[in-house]
């Protein structure tokens, strides 16, 4: 077992640092010409499939960049197949979903997962990573309720959810049966995950910023509540983290987490000027990534400074890396992330 650098850990907890810890969202994957080769192979589902190249794939960037955590390579699609829904990654466009939900009679069809039996590749691959190979925390992840629930009833991705929105707001009965039914997947997903040795949980409400405050007050709130309350007894911190949501961080801030995601519209200072008192994590437009390193670094600095101001700040991207972003800038930029914060 190798040595083990907690600062990850002790940041999201609140505890003061010796540097700011950093990772990346979608740091395993397809910016590093490693895995496109391996995807010219491989389908992701096959790779998530064969615990030892899924663990590689989860470990390269952990070893490439020096950053802090490493975060499980699948895709939030993994536990859907197992509760009865077709989904398909497909190239260019995303999951693809051929039976998508359109009644109650569709929600009632829904199974339960059961992790050993359906998804045992997800937790050999977190065994082989947190018992043998890696000296940095392992972040295991699922996608929320509402996120998963749009792929499920739009049947694919979308712009704007409409079809998901309207079947929340004409079917509230059905609506809140599968929030109940996708929250009792994710928590027993999670605990898996968990127990198979993740050391932090990671919850991706990807899309629910479509959605007012009052609506997700009424609509996703309680469900979210359930689940982060289930996942306390873990004893391992909790994350939110979503998109274009800068209005729900307050929201999020009252949920039994322990760290609040922000993408790159919601500045730092502006979420500790609303009160968010909890570690945030931060947040980098990630299409600053292509700009002159100059100017990579004045941003991140900007990050950093405001981030310092309390001791609870994981520096990262407002959202994933993409594929043109030159592996040699994220290596860089965590070097950056831990001398100018070390100071």
């Amino acid at each position: 077992m190798k040595q083990m650098n907690d600062t990850f850990l002790r940041a999201a907890r609140g505890e003061k640092t010796d540097y700011t810890p950093v990772w990346y969202m979608r740091q395993a994957g397809r910016s590093q010409p490693e895995y496109r080769k391996i995807k010219e192979k491989y389908s992701l589902f096959e790779i998530t499939h064969q615990p030892e190249l899924c663990a590689y794939v989860t470990r390269l960037p952990v070893e490439q960049y020096d950053v802090d955590a490493a975060i499980l390579y699948k895709d939030i699609m993994s536990p859907l197949p197992s509760i009865g829904v077709d989904v398909e990654i497909k190239s260019g466009i995303g999951p693809v979903i051929d039976n998508p939900i359109r009644t109650t009679a569709d929600v009632e069809k829904l199974g339960e997962i059961n992790p050993e039996q359906d998804v045992p590749y997800v937790l050999d691959t977190i065994k082989l990573l947190t018992q043998e190979q890696l000296s940095v925390p392992l972040i295991g992840f699922a996608g929320a309720p509402f996120t998963m629930a749009s792929y499920m009833i739009e049947g694919g991705p979308s712009k704007n959810y409409n079809k998901t929105k309207a079947f929340m707001y004409a079917e509230p009965q059905a609506w809140f049966a599968l929030m109940d039914k996708l929250a009792a997947m994710t928590v027993t997903y999670a605990k898996a995950q968990i127990k198979a040795g993740a050391t932090a949980f990671q919850i991706f409400d990807s899309w629910v910023g479509a959605l007012n405050v009052q609506d997700y007050r009424t609509f996703i709130k309680p469900v979210m509540e359930r689940i982060f309350n289930e996942l306390k007894e873990e004893n391992v911190p909790l994350i939110m983290f979503g998109v274009g949501a800068s209005h729900l961080a307050n929201e999020w801030h009252d949920l039994p987490i322990d760290v609040v995601g922000l993408d790159w519209r919601l500045p730092i200072s502006e979420a500790r000027d609303k009160g968010i008192t909890k570690t945030v994590m931060g947040n980098l437009d990630p299409a600053i990534l292509l700009a002159p390193w100059n100017v990579i670094e004045e941003k991140a600095k900007a990050i950093l400074d405001q981030g310092m101001e309390l001791p609870s700040h994981i520096f990262n991207l407002g959202h994933g890396v993409f594929p043109q972003v030159n592996p040699d800038t994220l290596k860089r930029l965590a070097t950056f992330v831990h001398e100018y914060s070390a100071r």
